[in-house]
């Protein structure tokens, strides 16, 4: 993979073209095959089949949420939510799991029967936690776009390039009003407390991406701050909702929160290694986007630990199209991208353990719900797009 699409930025014949070429084998090692099930094992255990029907409820409830009375502004903002279009659903889905995970006391058959209102209710509520945050996921893209002049998105254009840069900030605002309506109606401080501080990590997240210093952007320790605030804060303190609407201890409450952001992190660090392996097709959005904007991710720090040479291209910056081939060069030579993957897997572990670290329960939709948890951990880092 990472060969078909460094062929088709470089210049055949350049020195970094020729080393791609001879090491064809070594490279199947950088785009592993995604994770996968026999059909049956599959159907029975994966996570997205196994709250699709919530999923569906979900969207639906979304594309009511976005409704407005200005033509333009309802076209824009239910953009992402249309059918076919809502992308893979994957912190809803993880939420939707969460709240069974974590409905410990509520789902033991002891507390069944004059109980199922309080359990209707309460899920309903959890619902909307997913809800919200995906509608503040969506603004983030929104806006994201517009600050990167993106053109594509999901494998469609993107709505800044459809729509304008205009329509397109109002639409990711008029999202983020609208799930602060929503959030409003839980009437619970606390959860309002977590998922606003959300809002402001995105912000933080993306100013400190814009504005980095030198030092700043050779720092793997910045950028893993970076990636918590822009990726990792809004799945972990909605997790952390989850458990709290759920009426969990703050110890438990804890766990929710450490799954969704060494999940998120996991998922980011993947995003960063797929932006030099996969292809634009399989991404849905442009290949090689990150350090054509000059922004520095974890393989081309990781190479830098091996080449200190390659500093001095990051410090000239990567409007010239030949800093980037000697960076890729420099990339292809080090274990910047399995370093990527290593560091990824070892979040992917710590989600995991937080899972192992709950209350036992002996309730199997309570189990089952963990087990699809788990494997989020592992096909995060071994999906391919």
């Amino acid at each position: 993979m990472l060969f078909s699409r460094i062929s088709r930025i470089r210049r055949p014949g350049s020195n970094g073209f020729r080393w791609f070429l001879s090491h064809k084998t070594h490279l199947q090692f950088l785009n592993p095959p995604a994770y996968s099930y026999s059909s049956t094992h599959k159907e029975q255990n994966d996570p997205f089949s196994l709250v699709a029907d919530e999923l569906s409820m979900v969207a639906n409830r979304l594309r009511s949420m976005v409704v407005t009375e200005v033509p333009k502004l309802a076209s824009a903002a239910e953009y992402f939510f249309k059918m076919g279009v809502e992308g893979k659903r994957f912190r809803p889905t993880v939420l939707l799991l969460m709240a069974t995970a974590m409905n410990i006391s509520i789902l033991e058959p002891s507390l069944r029967g004059p109980g199922d209102a309080l359990t209707t209710e309460l899920r309903a509520r959890q619902q909307r936690i997913a809800e919200i945050t995906e509608m503040i996921h969506v603004a983030s893209l929104l806006h994201d776009d517009v600050l990167d002049d993106a053109d594509t998105r999901r494998g469609i254009g993107s709505l800044n390039f459809v729509m304008g840069n205009k329509l397109a900030v109002l639409a990711g605002d008029f999202l983020l009003s609208r799930a602060c309506v929503a959030l409003a109606s839980l009437k619970n401080t606390e959860v309002v407390s977590l998922l606003a501080k959300v809002v402001e990590h995105l912000v933080t997240g993306e100013t400190m991406q814009m504005t980095t210093t030198c030092e700043q952007r050779c720092s793997m320790e910045y950028y893993m701050q970076k990636t918590y605030y822009k990726t990792a804060s809004l799945i972990s303190n909605s997790c952390k909702a989850i458990a709290l609407l759920g009426g969990q201890t703050s110890e438990v409450a804890m766990l929710a929160y450490e799954y969704g952001k060494n999940l998120g992190l996991a998922y980011q660090l993947i995003d960063d290694v797929l932006d030099f392996t996969g292809t634009s097709a399989s991404l849905g959005k442009g290949s090689l986007s990150d350090i054509r904007h000059g922004i520095i991710t974890a393989p081309i720090l990781f190479a830098m630990e091996e080449f200190p040479q390659l500093r001095e291209v990051v410090d000239r910056g990567f409007d010239d199209p030949a800093n980037v081939d000697v960076a890729l060069d420099y990339l292809g030579k080090s274990r910047g991208i399995q370093r990527a993957r290593e560091l990824a897997k070892k979040h992917a572990n710590i989600a995991a353990e937080a899972i192992d670290s709950l209350p036992e329960s002996n309730d199997e939709d309570v189990r089952k719900s963990r087990r699809a948890l788990l494997d989020l951990t592992e096909r995060v880092i071994t999906r391919t797009k």
